[in-house]
């Protein structure tokens, strides 16, 4: 059932409209002040608000201010007297979805809130045609929006039509699979074969073996004939995961098969001609290990033709909701739970966590925030141990044996603003401190 938050100080009004769109087939939720909608929600998703103007603690100018700030995609009404209209225009500047003039014409409203809900129906719908247009286009399962995640999609683009060998470079749990897998089914290969080995599960004795293939009696256990991955992968690509711990003396065989472009079964003398495209993945700084004598520096070169490098997750934190969002409908099918979403605490906790272990973490920490709901949504309490990790990094950070006491809260203060992505009134609002405060104290550090 859609839910309609009525926001409205007088309370005969608010009753009687509570009534009328209760018969309409909405849940009907009410506020007698701004600041009491504003905390509703926050608290708990709504589909419309529809608040009037004039209020006495909070105005609905400056609630409409903070709920568009909290969710700009939440539709706000606004009920407004025939002389207040020009404040109403001010209203829709700033993201009010429309004003209605009292007293209400209750068709009209009934009109002004079936628009609103049949928009978003053809966004949704619009939305999805745009994704699957794309899809065609161009196959891929990387999820986010953020810069750092266009800017990856474009040099993928660019390097997947080619032949060139690829360096997929970042750190553990970013996707560097998903990145190997989206070069290879958007390249002229795509219809071809795609291997994968992770070169750090398999023992360099067998290594060998498993990349070129063996005779039969090669070696102890060899029974039977077998054909390597590079000949598996013939006019498809490989993907060399975990290249980094592939040992210097693997690394003088690869470095052949990538020059000669055959490889030789291990016990055979005869040479295999291959055509396969190497997409290598890892974690580690293949540069620096070069460098220092860990890899070999022609086969760096080799591989590194182009490199395409993962950003943390830390680095693009706005595709948290959507990745969050994307892993709790897949982890509620599979634990058959009924969860709708996160709580705008739990939703905070998340996007302020550092998460080490990227997208992998995040991942993991929504099945469990699943497994443990006790509710319809996922609370910070179910994501009680993000909580206390970021406790013990701030403990962490700070030596509190030899510090004066304004510096830990301008410490606070400051970080606090940074996760905020600088929004002084969230700053505040996390600090739980008044705006004036905050700037004062921003102003004595030289930030204002």
């Amino acid at each position: 059932m859609k839910k309609i938050l009525v926001v409205d100080d007088d309370a005969a009004h608010a009753r009687m409209l509570k009534t009328l769109m209760a018969d309409w087939g909405y849940k009907i939720f009410l506020a007698d002040d701004g600041t009491i909608a504003v905390e509703m929600v926050k608290d708990q998703p709504f589909d419309i608000v529809l608040m009037d103007m004039k209020m006495v603690r909070m105005s609905g100018m400056e609630a409409l201010y903070l709920i568009k700030a909290y969710n700009p995609a939440l539709p706000v009404i606004i009920m407004t007297a025939y002389s207040s209209v020009q404040t109403a225009v001010k209203a829709l500047k700033i993201g009010a979805y429309d004003y209605l003039t009292k007293p209400l014409d209750f068709d009209k409203l009934k009109l002004a809130i079936e628009r609103i809900f049949e928009n978003i129906s053809l966004k949704t719908e619009n939305r999805h045609l745009k994704i699957q247009l794309k899809e065609k286009s161009f196959a891929h399962d990387i999820i986010g929006k953020s810069p750092a995640v266009l800017s990856l999609l474009d040099t993928i683009h660019m390097v997947a039509p080619t032949d060139a060998n690829v360096l997929v470079m970042g750190e553990s749990g970013t996707g560097k699979e998903l990145v190997s897998s989206a070069i290879h089914f958007n390249s002229s290969r795509k219809d071809h074969p795609y291997v994968r080995i992770n070169c750090a599960a398999i023992t360099e004795t067998l290594l060998e073996s498993e990349l070129f293939g063996h005779e039969k009696g090669s070696f102890t256990g060899a029974d039977k004939k077998r054909k390597g991955r590079f000949l598996l992968a013939d006019k498809g690509s490989i993907l060399l995961d975990e290249i980094g711990e592939m040992s210097l003396a693997m690394q003088v065989k690869l470095l052949r098969v990538i020059q000669e472009k055959e490889i030789t079964p291990v016990g055979s003398d005869q040479n295999i001609k291959t055509d396969v495209r190497i997409i290598a993945a890892t974690n580690k700084d293949l540069k620096k290990m070069s460098e220092t004598g860990g890899f070999r520096q022609d086969l760096y070169y080799r591989l590194n033709v182009v490199s395409v490098e993962i950003p943390p997750l830390r680095e693009r934190k706005e595709d948290i909701p959507t990745l969050a969002n994307h892993f709790l409908e897949i982890f509620s099918k599979k634990n058959k739970r009924d969860i709708k979403g996160f709580s705008p605490d739990a939703m905070d906790a998340m996007i302020r966590y550092k998460w080490e272990g990227n997208v992998r973490e995040l991942m993991n920490a929504v099945e469990r925030g699943v497994v443990l709901a006790r509710s319809d949504y996922i609370c910070q309490k179910d994501l009680s141990f993000i909580t206390a990790t970021m406790v013990e990094q701030m403990d962490a950070s700070l030596d509190f044996g030899n510090i004066r006491l304004s510096a830990v809260e301008e410490k606070a203060i400051l970080s606090t603003l940074e996760s905020a992505d600088g929004n002084k009134s969230e700053t505040a609002r996390r600090l739980g401190i008044t705006r004036k405060t905050l700037l004062k104290k921003l102003k004595q550090y030289g930030k204002v």
